[in-house]
């Protein structure tokens, strides 16, 4: 710091009426209080040791075994979406994440089976979502073709619960 910052720093504790002010910087602390003393402090520099050099390290020496040829899974069977299951269908998906329920209540019948008629707004299922119950209602009037999800799963966003076939 050079005398004239100093005499910068003084001026602007004199102008504003500070009473103390410590500025700490790499190299060194200031800590400057109004009617009192000027005290510098050294900050002690940290030297990193110099790195030690790499130590070379012998490959371990690999065992003769003639590789055998990996097996190659066979390839998954290609599943049809929900849609493709019934041509004309109207997916019903869930508004938002939670668990899905087909029934008001554990004792209870469910709302719906499949080859039920529905109407439109008629209630399908719930889905619960922090601990509240949301009637999920059929999009359309219809016959529920498919139910997709089983009682008690967690659902997420925009999965499809129903394939309602429109009459």
């Amino acid at each position: 710091m050079t005398p004239k910052e100093l005499k910068q720093i003084l001026q602007a504790l004199v102008e504003h009426g500070v009473n103390e002010l410590t500025l700490e910087t790499p190299d060194y602390k200031l800590t400057v209080r109004r009617g009192g003393e000027v005290q510098v402090v050294a900050m002690p520099q940290v030297v990193a040791p110099p790195p030690s050099p790499p130590v070379p390290v012998a490959p371990a020496p690999r065992p003769e075994v003639p590789a055998a040829p990996a097996p190659v899974p066979a390839p998954e069977p290609v599943q049809a979406s929900p849609k493709e299951e019934c041509a004309g269908c109207v997916e019903v998906k869930a508004p938002i994440v939670g668990t899905f329920y087909r029934a008001p209540a554990p004792d209870a019948p469910p709302y719906v089976k499949e080859g039920d008629r529905v109407e439109k707004g008629q209630v399908l299922c719930i889905i619960e979502a922090m601990k509240l119950m949301n009637e999920i209602e059929s999009e359309v009037a219809g016959i529920v073709k498919k139910i997709l999800v089983q009682n008690g799963e967690p659902v997420e966003y925009g999965q499809p619960l129903f394939l309602i076939q429109p009459v």
